[in-house]
This record gives structure tokens, sequence and C-alpha cells, in this order.
């Protein structure tokens, strides 16, 4: 479970994210969506420790990152929204180092990469250096990488950006029988449809206010009754459609 309260992120006199609230709660996958420059990747940061925030308190299973960050980091798996990192090691190579960083069990490692590796395709090149990946073979590195030791929650940051049609569905798939044994999911998406299909709840944030946190049915059904995220979306935003990528 993450727990953002009262969170605020200021540079100066700049003010990037304003004092939001809001649960990405145990046994659901919470999609936190937004225009670039919403304030989606300030907070993504302050949740996994990258930056301090200005006020307030984020919690990951009720440890506050501030106070325990190595603790609280333990809890969680993150992947950004860029793949290019450690390009001069093998995949294997990566993978356990990762599982080092985490102290993740030697005995289970083999089964964990050999499982996801085969889901995503990429088991077959395990032993090349990732600098010889295409985009789409490292994000799902990545995504091993963030996943190898066995986190309750999940960060993910446009973590379908770069994948294959069948990659993004074990993806799905994988975030869906994660959640569905009690852990919860936290992404990232510019892709309406697919939040509006694969959310249990939702966050709406523009300008580093949140304007929206609970599920799709609450919220369409204080909307046209057939609408879409899509348009109730840009109907929050006031934004327009050349200006939303979908």
């Amino acid at each position: 479970m993450i727990e953002v309260k009262n969170f605020t992120k200021q540079y100066g006199d700049n003010t990037v994210v304003k004092d939001i609230s809001f649960v990405a709660k145990d046994g659901a996958i919470t999609g936190f969506i937004g225009h670039n420059g919403a304030g989606k990747s300030t907070t993504i940061k302050a949740i996994t420790g990258v930056i301090k925030p200005t006020k307030g308190t984020i919690l990951i299973n009720g440890i506050d990152i501030a106070k325990d960050a190595k603790k609280a980091k333990m809890q969680f798996g993150y992947v950004s929204d860029s793949p290019d990192h450690f390009l001069r090691l093998t995949g294997l190579e990566y993978l356990n180092f990762m599982a080092d960083i985490y102290d993740a069990p030697v005995e289970g490692r083999a089964a964990f990469i050999e499982d996801y590796a085969k889901r995503f395709g990429i088991y077959d090149s395990l032993g090349n250096t990732i600098l010889s990946y295409s985009h789409g073979m490292r994000q799902k590195l990545m995504i091993m990488g963030a996943l190898i030791h066995s986190p309750s929650v999940w960060i993910l940051d446009e973590p379908l950006t770069g994948l294959d049609p069948q990659s993004a569905f074990e993806l799905k798939q994988m975030m869906r029988e994660h959640v569905e044994k009690g852990n919860s999911v936290f992404f990232s998406t510019h892709v309406l449809e697919v939040a509006e299909k694969l959310c249990d709840e939702i966050c709406i944030i523009k300008h580093g206010e949140l304007l929206y946190h609970g599920t799709l049915d609450d919220l369409k059904a204080t909307h046209k009754s057939q609408a879409s995220l899509e348009n109730i979306f840009l109907e929050l935003t006031e934004t327009k459609d050349s200006e939303v990528t979908v």
C-alpha cells in the first residue's frame, strides 16, 4: 500500500505539486494519469525516495520513506520511464546484480528469471549485453529487475512503452495476478484506454493538483453515463484532443 499525505513539492517559488493526498490500496491497480508536466514524475520520484517532499508524508506499507528509506525501498519494485541503464552488463548479470542489491534468495532466482524471461520472450538473449537489446527488450529486463525480489508494491512509470503486443498483454496479466494476491500496483500511463480497462482506481492530476481519486464507476456516475475515461479526462482537464496521447 502507498499512502501519500498532503504531499507538496516546491523548487524555489515554483510549486510543482500542491498538497495532494491519495492511497494506492492493496488488492488494487491504481492508475496515475495526467499530461506531461502535470506532476506525475515528481510524485513518483517522491514516492520512490528519489526526491524529498517539501511538505507531507509518504508511507510504503506503513513505513515513512523519509525516516527509514532503506526499509521502505525494500517494499517496492520501481520501473522508471527510461530503460537505458547498465548497458555493458549482460541481461543475466543485470538481473543477478539487482537480486543482490535486494538480498533476493539465490535459490529462487533461476526460477523467477526463467519464468519471466520466457513470458517476455527474452530468455535466449540473457547472455547478450543490454547495449545490444532493443528498447522493448530493455524495458522487459528493467521490469524483471524491479520485481526479482518479489516486492508487494509495484511502482511502474509508463511500463507499457516500447513493449510489443504480446509482452504488453503479459505485463497486464502479471499486474492483475499481483493484486489478486492482495498486493498493490501503482502505474502511470498516457494510454487512457488501458487505464480504463485495467485500473480499479485512478488518480487524475493537473498542474500539480489532484483532480480526482477513486473508482472509474464513481467518476462516470458524475458524468454522462456512457462517457469514456478519455472524454471525462478531456472534460476535467479542459484540453484539446491534439494535446493528449492516447
